[in-house]
């Protein structure tokens, strides 16, 4: 499946995956093609409700692309706050959700040398290859679980031409 059949299939698409793989490159090219509304979720300070904060979105209506959502914080929560402010029954029942939605859950993913070298060539630095490669692996692995529940697209970047515009 490629993106202009994700683009005409579902009114709901999750692009997930660590920061350089292309999100928001095919985020925005979907949106401006296809009409979806974009939802760019940046970190969410601790004392909000993330779970209540994704329903809330979910529960509205027309075309919407998430450009980073609640997968991440299963993945950073970890690696940078040595937690997650979201279960695996929260995100479960999320990922449930966005399926209801006739939505999709995209995992973009991309070798980490390719991902290091996107990082550094849009933003002029990045973290280590050592980081990249433990995120990519991060994503693997709670994509991997969320897929015993509902349908993942799993699309490998690196074969794209993706432009930066995040």
């Amino acid at each position: 499946m490629n993106l202009e059949e994700i683009a005409g299939e579902y009114q709901t698409v999750v692009l997930e995956g660590c920061d350089g793989v292309g999100k928001s490159t095919l985020g925005e090219s979907l949106s401006s093609h296809h009409g979806f509304v974009v939802v760019h979720s940046p970190r969410t300070p601790d004392h909000l409700d993330l779970p209540s904060r994704y329903r809330a979105i979910l529960a509205q209506g027309g075309r919407i692309l998430f450009d980073r959502c609640f997968i991440s914080e299963l993945v950073y929560g970890p690696l940078y706050r040595g937690r997650s402010r979201i279960n695996w029954t929260q995100a479960i029942d999320l990922a449930e959700s966005v399926i209801a939605r006739s939505g999709v859950l995209v995992h973009l993913t991309a070798p980490p040398a390719l991902i290091h070298q996107r990082l550094l060539s849009r933003d002029g630095e990045a973290v280590g290859l050592e980081e990249v490669s433990t995120l990519v692996t991060g994503y693997e692995r709670i994509f991997s679980t969320l897929a015993e529940y509902t349908h993942v697209l799993t699309l490998d970047t690196s074969f794209l031409d993706l432009r930066s515009t995040g």
